[in-house]
């Protein structure tokens, strides 16, 4: 039997560079420097992919070359000569293990605030704003032209030392595509006007670079080649660019983008979140590979190994981005080699990584904790020296990742749930089509598990003597909550939860109330239900804003099915209390800014307010309990063993097993932090 070749696993030769595989992690900020610089933690992130086979990974979402190119992302400051020593460790330990390196250097332009760094004022083409970031930029002049130039040779030139293997140009939302593009370049003389004109500044800089450099770099763009807007880059401009870069025979290869970054909207169309469509540019990058002839790299939500394969083996990319894949399974290439694709835990698109950032915070996986933590939790799971008997209650996410690292730590594991099925909070939020892929969260540990001979008793509603029956050496009560609506001041037996909505339990009114201070994707999902139900929908928060732990990219698609239909928003006001109001409900409604009592008549009322822990059972068990419950957080925190024995006032331990809970069961938080919680807890179990 001929054995076929997988496309992926074929080495790749970019000019004097040769890459085992076809798989890459393409540039990203995911806001880990310190002090401007990409020390151990970032180190690790990248050198764990590394090991795991990843042929190429691409550092910086974004190195800052200028200092009137502040950081908004944490971004790495390619400006400062220190950067060297610690991208040279970077390198030198991804070279190890056989993976190329990059970085990817820019001036940011507009797309930053004079309010960080220096207080410099931010700098662009012109002196229009971006909406993104708000600053309104100096138009350049010719000497800040020249300047910014000869300091991207200068990045350039710190990276020579440090030992890559190649850099990347950011010419996509930055100042090199604001150059680029007639939306926003409005100077005058031979950087202003034409095609040519606004190329000239692209092509100065890659000049400049290797006037400095040589052939010591591989130098690429990535850019856009089609801002898919009115007046804009045209994928015929695209094309010509291309065209340009290959004629001045100084790049080495093309990454290609299609659309526009200013906004969150335009954002979440170049980097599709879930329930959007996979690989949406992959066509248009194979297009441009074809017609410039350049080595072509492309991600935009390639989540998957069949997608990836497919774009590698009909030829539409010689290199494969897969950045937030890599982020959920950073040895998926290890996976891939290995033949267990099936084991490789998926995408689910959720970009809590992306949103994180955009909200000044750090790129965490929503169901894979150790990304980012490298230094501290593990990607892997070590058996213990004993094997022990672990009951879990709740096969919500906290629950699952409790019982899949446990099983894979050698321990006999049973885990009790109350439902026909697992899933928790997951299984509620994936009702919604375009959130479906969530259950990906569930679906991957349900196999790990199955994989690991965990036992499931399903339609278990467990009490403390059917834990006790099992003999445990160790409990976990993952329970979950249930919505907490007892927040009005009267009337509370005339809301509904948001749950109750999107469970499809209770029926929408006609004109709907959500009430929503907890800001979180159920009471927007709630909201979408009574929308698409026909209902008039009005959110009301007590925040400034609303929803503000969807964050940016998330909100997009909310507000596409919203926008069209009869919902409004309004902030800053406070529901106190409802009444009947015949047969239907007064909502008074007061304000945290002043005394005020307006009132409102609704259909319905719907509150969106968070979970109250389910946690009667653990409260059963606690005295039984060897530690009584307590959590050391110093060792949690460490990730040492807990060994808590008695109680906090110096009650002697009664019972022969350890007691722990989870998640939401503790209080309400998110996906990443019940499984966060479980994660650390076990792993030394």
């Amino acid at each position: 039997m001929v054995q076929v070749k997988d496309p992926l696993l074929e080495p790749y030769r970019l000019g004097h560079l040769t890459l085992k595989n076809r798989i890459m992690t393409t540039s990203h900020e995911p806001a880990y420097p310190e002090d401007g610089m990409p020390k151990d933690r970032y180190r690790a992130y990248h050198v764990e992919r590394a090991k795991a086979g990843v042929a190429m990974t691409m550092t910086a979402g974004s190195a800052a070359v200028s200092k009137d190119s502040p950081p908004v992302f944490n971004n790495v400051l390619a400006y400062r000569d220190d950067v060297v020593g610690w991208m040279k460790k970077l390198a030198d330990e991804c070279h190890d293990h056989g993976c190329a390196v990059m970085i990817q250097l820019t001036h940011l332009g507009r797309r930053t605030h004079w309010n960080k760094g220096d207080w410099l004022p931010a700098l662009s083409t012109s002196h229009q704003r971006e909406p993104a970031h708000r600053a309104f930029p100096k138009k350049m002049e010719d000497w800040d032209i020249a300047r910014v130039i000869g300091d991207y040779a200068d990045a350039a030139e710190r990276m020579a030392e440090a030992g890559l293997d190649g850099i990347e140009l950011e010419c996509y939302g930055h100042l090199m595509d604001q150059f680029m593009s007639p939306l926003t370049n409005e100077l005058d003389g031979p950087y202003g006007g034409s095609l040519e004109n606004r190329a000239r500044f692209a092509l100065d800089v890659v000049a400049a670079i290797r006037a400095r450099v040589g052939d010591r770099l591989l130098v690429g763009v990535r850019y856009t080649a089609d801002e898919t807007a009115k007046g804009g880059i045209s994928a015929e401009e695209g094309v010509a660019i291309g065209h340009m870069f290959k004629a001045s025979g100084q790049v080495d290869f093309l990454n290609v983008i299609r659309g526009q970054i200013h906004t969150d909207p335009a954002m979440t169309d170049v980097i599709p979140v879930q329930g959007m469509k996979s690989a949406p540019h992959l066509d248009f990058a194979g297009r441009i590979r074809a017609e410039v002839g350049l080595p072509t790299f492309h991600a935009a939500r390639i989540p998957d190994v069949a997608t990836a394969r497919h774009a590698i083996a009909s030829g539409k990319l010689d290199m494969v981005g897969m950045t937030r894949a890599h982020m959920a399974d950073p040895h998926l290439v290890q996976k891939i080699v290995e033949g267990r694709e099936h084991d490789i835990r998926p995408c689910v698109g959720a970009t809590y990584c992306l949103d994180r950032i955009y909200q000044a915070g750090d790129a965490l996986c929503i169901h894979n904790p150790a990304t980012g933590r490298e230094l501290s939790m593990p990607h892997t799971i070590a058996r213990a020296d004993v094997s022990k008997r672990v009951v879990i209650v709740g096969a919500g996410p906290a629950g699952l990742e409790a019982a899949r690292v446990a099983a894979e730590r050698g321990h006999t594991v049973t885990v009790l749930e109350a439902q026909p099925d697992p899933g928790g909070q997951i299984r509620l939020t994936a009702q919604n089509p375009r959130r479906k892929e969530m259950i990906g969260i569930v679906d991957w540990r349900m196999a790990q598990c199955a994989a690991r001979d965990v036992e499931f008793r399903f339609n278990t509603w467990a009490e403390a003597e059917d834990v006790l029956a099992l003999d445990p050496d160790v409990v976990v009560i993952a329970t979950g909550g249930l919505p907490h609506t007892e927040v009005l001041e009267s009337g509370n037996d005339l809301v509904v939860s948001s749950w109750d909505l999107i469970s499809g339990d209770v029926k929408p009114g006609k004109s709907v109330l959500v009430y929503d201070d907890a800001g979180d994707h159920a009471g927007l999902q709630a909201a979408e239900v009574a929308a698409h139900a026909g209902a008039t929908v009005e959110i009301m928060t007590p925040d400034r804003s609303f929803a503000p732990d969807v964050m940016a990219m998330n909100l997009v698609p909310y507000m596409r099915a919203l926008q069209d239909k009869e919902v409004t928003f309004t902030v800053t006001y406070r529901l106190t209390s409802v009444e009947r109001d015949g047969n239907r409900l007064k909502a008074v409604i007061g304000s945290d800014y002043m005394p005020l009592a307006k009132t409102r008549v609704f259909d319905q009322v719907v509150i969106n307010h968070g979970t109250l822990p389910l946690d009667e059972l653990y409260f059963e068990l606690k005295p039984k309990s060897s530690n009584r419950g307590q959590v050391d957080y110093e060792a949690f925190i460490a990730g040492r063993p807990q060994a808590l024995n008695g109680g906090p006032k110096g009650e002697a331990a009664t019972g022969a097993f350890q007691l722990f809970r989870i998640g939401d069961a503790v209080a309400a938080r998110n996906t990443h932090a019940a499984i966060y919680d479980a994660l650390r807890l076990m792993k030394e179990v």
